[in-house]
């Protein structure tokens, strides 16, 4: 007799913080750097100004980034441990009304009545379990997952430094600037972002050409329009 595989559908974690923070440090940490970079080369400084304005861009750029997704993702736990608060001091005072909320709620998703009413029932039978539930349901929030702002804020930079590194890698040795350099960053650029496309869709479920064209795009026109500012703009006097 044939016996059925059993196959379980893994979820990934969209709520912690931690997967997005890294996605968007290191795709925000390329497109900058390399405009940076770029629009700094347009101006045909010496390499040594490139080199700076570059690691400048990297060290102030990664904690930047850090600190807003620490501080955005602190504001959010409070935000939710505020509403849990709230909501656990409601289950306490008012459990009838709570108990009610439940049992309408699953009747608008099309459960009977009285099957609503001993599910809702069983579920506010355990205190911890009926807060799960209600914050689920009622605010959209894993109590057991709300986020942690150190975890974000260090993927969020570590991820930006590796992007702006990419296209700043040509200047490390060059002691002129030339076409080949600039070439090499919008080279490794092209790379970086295409790779930053593919990861993103893997993620997403998307198309990985459609999400790595959308990226290279994005970077090429902002690279782009950088280095024309810089080639107009000029400079005098560089080291």
């Amino acid at each position: 007799m044939a016996i059925a595989t059993e196959h379980h559908h893994h979820h990934r974690d969209i709520n912690g913080g931690t997967a997005r923070a890294a996605i968007f440090g290191v795709s925000d940490g390329l497109l900058s750097n390399v405009s940076l970079i770029l629009g700094v080369a347009g101006a045909d400084p010496a390499p040594s100004v490139v080199r700076l304005a570059g690691l400048a861009g990297l060290v102030a750029g990664a904690f930047s980034m850090a600190v807003g997704e620490y501080l955005s993702v602190s504001a959010q736990v409070e935000l939710a441990e505020r509403e849990l608060r709230i909501e656990r001091n409601e289950l306490r005072v008012r459990p009838a009304k709570e108990l009610a909320e439940l049992v309408a709620l699953y009747e608008s998703r099309g459960v009977r009545a009285e099957v609503a009413q001993e599910v809702a029932t069983a579920l506010m039978a355990d205190p911890d379990q009926a807060l799960e539930i209600h914050a689920r349901e009622e605010l959209g929030v894993d109590p057991q997952n709300l986020g942690s702002p150190v975890r974000a804020a260090a993927a969020s930079f570590g991820a930006f430094v590796i992007g702006a590194f990419v296209p700043l890698i040509p200047w490390l040795a060059v002691h002129r600037t030339t076409g080949a350099a600039v070439l090499a960053s919008c080279v490794l650029a092209v790379i970086g972002a295409t790779t930053v496309g593919v990861i993103l869709a893997r993620f997403t479920g998307g198309k990985p050409w459609k999400t790595a064209a959308r990226q290279v795009g994005l970077a090429a026109i902002s690279a782009a329009i950088a280095y024309g500012i810089g080639s107009i703009v000029g400079v005098t006097g560089a080291v």
